[in-house]
């Protein structure tokens, strides 16, 4: 088994701190797992990665157990306190080394294109500067380098994309720790720079009702070879 490793780094000040969201979405995302399948898009989210990954937005850990043996290392950034810990804890019942730490998506505390791999999975919707993040994303990866996304975002027919942008401008951002329901995570990674690869738009949990937060995307880019940004 390789070795495990976890630290979580004093700062000043959190880059985002919505600790009663953040208690809320632990409790939820735990029951997400089997109730809702994101254990098994977990999985296929991360299926075949290996060398060293960051992941950006990791939330409390739930991916920490789906990183296959083959990943070397993974550095796992979450901003919010309350999170942060939680993952720290999930850090340590993994199968591969976790590093957590401390830092905001659109400051990225790594040096550029030390990492072979990185995640981005139900951060881009609450992120504040999504192109920012995403450039970041693109510094810290080497030339070649892969993106595996799971993203939520806009979706549904006319009266649902009005629903959810009338959402984002009034309670969903509060209520929800920033986050965003009519984003376009596909559309802003390609206008960022990274090449689109194969991607799945599905619903979530598969087999319910659609709700605004419902439409997702699950796929994979990558920072073009030849790339000197």
């Amino acid at each position: 088994m390789p070795a495990r490793s976890a630290r979580s780094r004093a700062v000043p000040r959190d880059a985002v701190h919505h600790p009663l969201f953040a208690r809320c979405y632990a409790r939820f995302s735990v029951r997400a797992e089997s109730r809702m399948g994101m254990g098994r898009v977990r999985e296929r989210l991360l299926a075949g990665l290996s060398g060293r990954v960051i992941e950006i937005g990791a939330g409390n850990g739930l991916n920490f157990s789906h990183y296959p043996g083959t990943v070397s290392e993974v550095v796992a950034v979450e901003p919010e306190r309350v999170l942060r810990q939680l993952a720290v804890e999930a850090a340590l019942r993994a199968q591969v080394p976790v590093d957590v730490v401390p830092g905001a998506a659109e400051a990225l505390p790594v040096k550029s294109e030390a990492f072979d791999a990185a995640v981005v999975s139900l951060v881009l919707c609450s992120v504040r500067d999504v192109p920012r993040a995403l450039s970041e994303v693109r510094r810290v990866l080497r030339p070649g380098g892969e993106v595996r996304f799971f993203e939520h975002g806009a979706g549904g027919g006319r009266v649902m994309a009005f629903t959810q942008r009338a959402l984002d401008r009034t309670l969903w951002p509060p209520l929800s720790g920033g986050c965003h329901l009519s984003r376009e995570p596909v559309a802003s990674l390609r206008e960022a720079g990274f090449t689109l690869g194969p991607y799945r738009r599905m619903t979530m949990p598969e087999n319910g009702p659609a709700l605004p937060s419902s439409y997702c995307v699950l796929g994979t880019a990558w920072r073009p070879p030849g790339d000197g940004a």
